[in-house]
């Protein structure tokens, strides 16, 4: 409920004390001052500048609706709900009720269903004995849904964009705390990993990531030369709102009150794992939370998905020094990967699925923008995924990494949700090995990944987003798209589009016999 009822929060907005409205009319300030006036424009009174609705509107991306403020000529302030007006809609009404609430219940609504699909269809594809990534046929499912909708009822298309739009945003705003609890557990997942092997692991991410974004990069470069596709403005997407004071004290009371609790009684709730599961997820998402807010120079070094899993691990080895049982204890009740006793972690990674499915409606979004940049969107990521693998395959081999640790991380460049997909069809892998590694291809791509382009004069940005996504997914595609906006919609395409085609591509036989014949 507390994660619900986060996604409805939004940044408030002040009033400058030195504005004056000059209309004697109650009315709606959806425009600045004339050129006439010696006052500041309205526009510049509100807080913060960037990611906001329109002037004097303020967004609740969950609940689907929007109020607008408006002052009468005593200063006095009343408020409208309206629901957004969707695209192609000629007006929209006005809804009556408590916009909280109705928020709250529409996003439980669109993220349970697609929970519950997700759950269904892992479950189907286990006992049917499927090698396949269930979200990933999920996903291509709801994405054929939409198109044909669209193609025969477009009105029924958007209202079904619209309804799941609370759970897109959802998942958007609180995406990389899903790829933590691998992050958080690495102290176990590496301990048995020699030294010498560690570091040629590092070094085949790092030299990897740079492989792949210059191959993506440049791949994507030459086909628009060929292609000569102009460019036409994207669909815009839709941002998640940030973090609030509110918030914050409240996952901060959350994890005060349960690690006392645990310590007072360790099985309060049944099992360590349940009742050390509230404090280890409030301090992860306490940790995403100071993170984000950090500056952005110190993010640099200090990436929020860092903080995150380093608040998870300084509460885990709070609590184990507290309460005499070690911090590996408490690690691994943070991950138990046993559905009828879970962890924080296992709550986390239990929305990866839906983190796929999701894709089908950024992707359906931007349908048009793909279609119009398909040669250089499929070539780039086509090639891009496939040096990734095999690079992967064959520097390992090269350099003397062992078999299981080189299928591991394999699928370094795809987004953790497919990437344990992938290395799912392997058998005797580490998957904790491979989230890790995941994670920190991204976080490599997050920091140094403009720097890198600059050098490689990769200046397009279709060829900037796609080389950003293919090699760094999403932590990197983040990163790249706070600066420069225009390429996030070939970021996001890319993003899922490396994720797909690299599990089509391991879910064929001969191609993992390939790879495999290549590390042993």
């Amino acid at each position: 409920m507390a994660a619900a009822s986060l996604a409805l929060a939004h940044t408030p907005f002040s009033r400058c004390p030195n504005s004056k409205l000059s209309p004697k009319k109650p009315s709606i300030l959806l425009q600045s001052f004339p050129k006439t006036s010696s006052r500041k424009p309205f526009s510049s009174c509100l807080r913060p500048p960037s990611s906001r609705p329109p002037f004097g509107s303020r967004a609740i991306p969950a609940a689907g609706f929007r109020f607008l403020v408006a002052y009468d000529d005593d200063g006095a302030k009343s408020k409208s709900l309206i629901p957004p007006r969707s695209a192609g809609a000629d007006g929209g009404g006005t809804a009556v009720g408590f916009p909280n609430v109705v928020g709250i219940l529409h996003l439980v609504a669109s993220l349970g269903i697609i929970l519950a699909a997700d759950k269904f269809l892992k479950q189907a594809f286990v006992a049917a004995a499927i090698k396949f990534p269930s979200a990933l046929f999920g996903m291509f499912c709801v994405f054929s849904v939409l198109v044909v909708l669209d193609y025969v009822a477009p009105s029924a298309a958007m209202g079904l964009m619209n309804f799941f739009e609370p759970a897109t945003l959802f998942i958007q705003r609180w995406l990389p705390l899903f790829y933590v609890p691998s992050l958080v557990v690495l102290p176990l997942a590496v301990r048995d990993i020699p030294a010498a092997s560690g570091l040629k692991i590092c070094l085949i991410l790092v030299g990897g990531w740079l492989a792949s974004l210059s191959v993506a990069g440049y791949t994507a470069i030459t086909v628009r030369r060929i292609v000569k596709t102009e460019m036409i403005p994207a669909e815009p997407m839709a941002k998640p709102s940030p973090f609030t004071s509110v918030e914050l004290w409240a996952w901060t009371a959350i994890f005060i009150s349960t690690f006392t609790l645990a310590l007072v009684s360790p099985i309060a709730l049944g099992t360590s794992a349940r009742t050390c599961l509230p404090f280890l997820l409030a301090a992860t998402v306490l940790g995403y939370m100071v993170g984000s807010g950090l500056p952005s120079n110190v993010k640099k070094l200090f990436h929020p998905i860092i903080s995150c899993a380093f608040a998870a691990d300084l509460a885990a080895l709070a609590y184990g020094y507290f309460s005499r049982s070690g911090m590996d204890a408490v690690l691994a009740d943070y991950l138990t990967k046993v559905s009828s006793n879970p962890g924080a972690g296992d709550i986390l990674m239990g929305f990866l699925g839906s983190v796929i499915i999701s894709f089908a409606f950024s992707m359906f979004q931007q349908r048009k923008l793909v279609k119009r940049h398909a040669a250089e969107i499929f070539s780039s990521v086509i090639i891009a995924t496939t040096f990734s693998l095999y690079s992967t395959a064959i520097i390992g081999r090269a350099i003397g990494l062992g078999s299981t640790l080189t299928v591991s991380i394999l699928p370094r460049c795809i987004t953790v949700a497919l990437a344990l997909s992938i290395v799912s069809l392997f058998e005797g892998t580490n998957s904790s090995l491979t989230a890790a590694a995941v994670v920190v291809t991204g976080l490599v791509g997050a920091n140094f990944v403009q720097a890198v382009m600059d050098k490689l004069q990769l200046d397009d940005p279709i060829a900037r987003g796609i080389a950003t996504a293919s090699s760094a997914h999403g932590l990197g595609t983040a990163a790249l798209s706070a600066k420069e906006p225009e390429a996030l919609p070939f970021c996001a395409i890319a993003y899922a589009l490396t994720g797909i085609f690299g599990s089509l591509l391991c879910s064929i036989p001969v191609v993992r016999q390939s790879l495999l014949l290549i590390v042993n």
